[in-house]
């Protein structure tokens, strides 16, 4: 998922992870780039990093917040003279790479990320955020954000957001 071009971190590549990890999704303030899978590549070349990023959507206007945050950061490591951030669009980025914890903290903020292996088109199921109820449904497949579909409980009758397969 995530990478570094060497075996093991030096101090300031240890650093830099801390660093990324303090770097939030602008759309969902309580996950990191990191746990949202996006950072697919670090490299640290001397005084130069240079970090590549899935964005969830290509067309995402929070593209160049991010690249700003990610700049800011790592640009306050002393050693740090030039940081660089790349936008990839190949390899896309998948739902199944946001890591456990991330999905855990999607949910505790109200927002379920589908099933691990599901694909695009696949019907799935998930619970309920609020009340851990498996009787939800699709409501709109256009949420408040390109990647997010609204969903609802039948149970606990509340609406809630899911990430969309991807």
């Amino acid at each position: 998922m995530t990478q570094i071009m060497r075996q093991m971190p030096t101090g300031l590549e240890e650093r830099i992870w801390a660093l990324l990890q303090e770097v939030k999704d602008p759309e969902i303030p309580v996950i990191s780039m990191i746990e949202m899978g996006m950072i697919h590549r670090v490299v640290v070349d001397e005084s130069v990093v240079e970090v590549e990023v899935l964005p969830t959507f290509i067309g995402c206007p929070a593209l160049e917040l991010m690249r700003s945050e990610i700049q800011e950061k790592l640009l306050s490591i002393e050693e740090v003279r030039e940081a660089i951030v790349h936008f990839l669009r190949e390899p896309a980025w998948i739902s199944d790479r946001i890591s456990d914890e991330g999905r855990e903290k999607l949910r505790s903020f109200g927002i379920v990320a589908p099933p691990r292996g599901c694909t695009p088109g696949e019907e799935w199921k998930v619970r309920c955020p609020y009340c851990d109820s498996p009787y939800t449904r699709m409501d709109n497949m256009f949420g408040p954000a390109a990647c997010r579909s609204i969903l609802y409980c039948r149970h606990c009758k509340n609406p809630f957001e899911a990430l969309k397969v991807l």
